[in-house]
């Protein structure tokens, strides 16, 4: 892992952006003297690390204590983008538009990244462990479809907090009854781009003795902040 910037924020949060084998990745640290513990976080569907409320969410976290990772999926943020990447995309856009069905697109877009993105975050866990100023436990912040594989291959993810308004592939629906670490589940009650029955089906689904749904009237983007407040506890009653 090489650090490439730092600088000390406001809220006395140390940012610095890093590099793992063409990885860029994003991480913040408590101002303490004391190993912190690890939230993973990654946005919705493979968006930046740079993304503003993924930023936003990473530094309240990090102030509170924990340290806060977050990398860039391959062909997103400050990685190049493959034909078949423009592709996809293209077709997306071009389905949303028209009004047609878009589950299959998705699939065949969501599921690669997925497939790509998960062991690129364990090499990131392995590095980040390594570092003095972060001791454990782990817990798992964001996008779903991601959070699911990881939660379920990943032993040392302790705790998870997935956000239910990004496209969640069949194979990790199934793999969901795998998923066993204590988990609050955030949905957006009116979100148009995810079936409300598909989310609290997966739900359902998932395998764990303590798991905690959320639903709040809104769009998408309508998450209130509160919830990062409800998180912080979440993950304070299993990371600290």
């Amino acid at each position: 892992m090489h650090f490439t910037s730092r600088q000390r924020l406001d809220d006395g949060v140390l940012e610095r952006s890093f590099t793992l084998g063409g990885i860029p990745g994003t991480l913040w640290t408590p101002d303490s003297a004391e190993p912190a513990p690890l939230i993973l976080m990654a946005h919705n569907n493979g968006l930046p690390k740079g993304e503003p409320r993924l930023v936003a969410r990473a530094r309240y976290s990090a102030a509170r204590g924990y340290a806060v990772a977050s990398i860039d999926a391959a062909g997103c943020g400050d990685r190049p983008r493959s034909a078949a990447d423009e592709q996809a995309r293209a077709e997306l856009r071009r389905a949303m538009q028209a009004g047609e069905p878009v589950d299959d697109i998705f699939e065949c877009f969501i599921g690669p990244l997925v497939e790509n993105a998960a062991p690129e975050w364990r090499t990131t866990l392995d590095a980040l462990l390594a570092l003095a100023e972060i001791g454990g436990p782990v817990g798992y912040s964001g996008w779903m479809a991601l959070g699911v594989r990881l939660a379920a291959v990943e032993p040392r993810i302790s705790a998870a907090g997935f956000f239910a308004g990004g496209f969640v592939p069949r194979a990790q629906r199934e793999e969901a009854r795998q998923v066993t670490v204590p988990l609050l589940m955030l949905l957006q009650w009116d979100d148009e781009g995810n079936p409300r029955q598909r989310a609290l089906d997966l739900f359902d689904a998932f395998g764990s003795k303590e798991k905690t749904l959320h639903a709040n009237l809104g769009g998408h983007t309508g998450t209130p902040w509160f919830e990062a407040e409800d998180g912080d506890r979440f993950f304070g009653r299993h990371l600290k």
